[in-house]
């Protein structure tokens, strides 16, 4: 999500400094990109233009790997998940893939290896990737100790690494979730941000993209509980921001793995921010279809859509058909 400026002070959750890499994990509370609260929505789709690319990496074969971590989850399963987060998560990214996916597909149309500053990849480099079958690569329940009340980003970061090594994964392929369950409120969570993700270095020096993804039902409609009508859908409105803000945090590590040298526009938000939060007209969150299950989500961030104009979108089969 944005670098933000709460960070270091200043006064607007959009003020970045420039498009390099972020700073390590660890220091601060606040990661370079997180997704504002509903309360806190800034108009990013109106400021920055299309994204640029920054010269590093995009996720080329995305595999996305769970780890839930605590023993206030259960200690040989799962067994304290009051808003069935866990399910719908896996859900979500099982269904994720190939022809039934026309919502993550907007994201293909940006590459690595092009030069600094291309909006347009075209033909040209080497595209985020589409995945064939299911994403989700793996879950864990490390239920070795209790996750920390209030855990700090250092310890977030420490986390993922953990659950890398028990993978045995590394990369800017792969995204570790660090799932927080109920109860734990690591600071800013629904104040200043729903979730956001960074990247760190695992055991084996190779990069690690990563997710800090606290219970997010904990935050109420802060994070996007009923923020889309559902009719006859059965997407449950209390749990639609499990999807809104998981499929935010996704396609912005495809696009961004270790933030800010992937794509992000002139004031540093990335695919997801610059369409967060948008209740009607183009680029509304809505109820769509994956593989024959309904989720909620946000638009997200097309630069060829309208003449290379730039939108948000919630459907992407080609740059000449998507909306």
């Amino acid at each position: 999500m944005l670098r933000s400026a709460l960070v270091a002070g200043a006064a607007t959750a959009l003020a970045v400094a420039g498009l390099a890499i972020a700073s390590p994990a660890g220091a601060s509370e606040l990661a370079p990109h997180h997704m504002n609260p509903h309360a806190a929505k800034t108009a990013a789709t109106a400021t920055g233009g299309n994204l640029a690319y920054g010269g590093g990496n995009v996720v080329t074969a995305p595999t996305v790997y769970y780890v839930y971590w605590g023993n206030q989850w259960g200690t040989s399963s799962v067994t304290n998940d009051p808003s069935g987060e866990v399910a719908l998560q896996q859900s979500f990214f099982s269904h994720a893939y190939g022809s039934g996916d026309t919502f993550f597909t907007s994201q293909t149309q940006y590459c690595q290896g092009v030069a600094t500053g291309t909006t347009q990849c075209g033909t040209s480099g080497t595209h985020v990737g589409h995945p064939a079958s299911s994403p989700l690569g793996g879950t864990w329940l490390d239920s070795s100790a209790k996750a920390p009340s209030r855990p700090s980003t250092a310890q977030i970061a420490a986390e993922a690494v953990k659950a890398a090594t028990h993978f045995g994964i590394s990369g800017d392929n792969v995204q570790v979730v660090v799932d927080l369950p109920h109860g734990v409120v690591p600071s800013g969570f629904k104040t200043q941000y729903c979730a956001w993700h960074d990247h760190t270095t695992a055991s084996n020096g190779a990069d690690l993209p990563y997710t800090n993804m606290p219970y997010i039902t904990d935050a109420g409609s802060g994070c996007g509980a009923n923020f889309v009508a559902t009719g006859s859908s059965g997407v449950n409105g209390a749990d639609e921001g499990i999807t809104i803000v998981g499929g935010h945090e996704y396609a912005e590590t495809l696009t961004d793995p270790a933030p800010s040298s992937g794509w992000v526009d002139s004031t540093g938000a990335e695919t997801g921010d610059k369409c967060a939060w948008i209740s009607s007209g183009q680029g509304a969150s809505s109820i769509i279809g994956l593989n024959g299950a309904n989720f909620a989500v946000q638009s997200l961030w097309s630069n060829n859509f309208n003449s290379n104009a730039g939108g948000c979108v919630t459907s992407y089969t080609s740059a000449t058909n998507q909306h």
